[in-house]
């Protein structure tokens, strides 16, 4: 089957929620989790709108104003699941995210390649499905990790949902560098991340764009040492900037006001 990797690591993600929740006690579900806003029952309530709205099932009202960590219609919608059972027990939220994810499990491995490779909607504008479904699974396990900070249970997962999220973050750097940054020509970046998924990743800025180099006999302007972990909670606003580059791991060689340039840019999780 096309793109079985993804379901494998959606199918994976989602099983690892289930287990890491079920047995918690009912207060658990309470627990503030780093999404401002939502508790670890809001998150599973995120988790079941959004497959119950790729299934078609309309999104609920939305009573009230909008908090303010509702910034653009995405988040609306995320909202309004959320809002909808905030009443209900943490343990139903969870029993009907299991029941969706099978759901869409069955579905995914029932497309054929021409559906996946379809272009619609996304949550980054018109992409092909399976670009879509691979972004089912960075927000999924991000949340995977919500819930465990939440909880005080963190741990390394080095499933196939890490390797999508550290890949998808680290193609996101020449458009950090590029756009967000806004770097000079004849700018390198140079990112080490240490760790199972260890990379060296350069960024070259070449005729006003930036783009991933193969390597460079140049001195970087800027290099970073640090965990894929680290990385990876700041590409995903998990950790601030201050935090990121303060953190004992990480080291900044060079250009240090470049280092808070980087650091403040790299949130790429929408």
């Amino acid at each position: 089957m096309a793109y079985e990797w993804i379901v494998e690591a959606l199918e994976t993600t989602w099983a690892s929620i289930d287990r890491l929740v079920r047995p918690q006690p009912p207060e658990s579900y309470d627990a503030p989790t780093p999404c401002p806003g939502w508790s670890v029952k809001d998150v599973l309530s995120h988790l079941v709108g959004f497959e119950k709205m790729l299934h078609g099932e309309p999104v609920p009202l939305h009573h009230g104003t909008w908090p303010d960590y509702v910034h653009n219609p995405i988040g609306e919608f995320n909202e309004a699941f959320v809002q909808a059972n905030r009443d209900r027990p943490g343990l139903e939220v969870l029993d009907e995210l299991h029941v969706q994810c099978v759901r869409s499990i069955a579905a995914l491995r029932a497309l054929d390649d021409a559906a996946w490779e379809k272009i619609g909607w996304s949550p980054e504008g018109e992409r092909p499905y399976h670009r879509f479904q691979e972004t089912r699974v960075v927000d999924s396990w991000i949340h995977l990790q919500d819930i465990r900070d939440a909880l005080l249970q963190p741990e390394d997962d080095h499933g196939p949902g890490e390797e999508i999220v550290v890949n998808r973050f680290e193609s996101g750097l020449p458009y950090i560098v590029g756009k967000r940054m806004k770097a000079p020509d004849g700018t390198q970046v140079r990112i080490n991340l240490s760790g199972r998924l260890a990379r060296s990743v350069l960024i070259g800025v070449v005729d006003g764009r930036a783009l991933a180099l193969k390597d460079s006999a140049e001195k970087p302007t800027l290099e970073i040492n640090t965990p894929v972990a680290l990385f990876w909670r700041r590409a995903a606003g998990r950790i601030s900037a201050a935090a990121f580059l303060a953190a004992s791991a990480t080291e900044v060689r060079e250009d240090l006001e470049m280092a808070r340039s980087f650091a403040d840019s790299l949130v790429i999780m929408i």
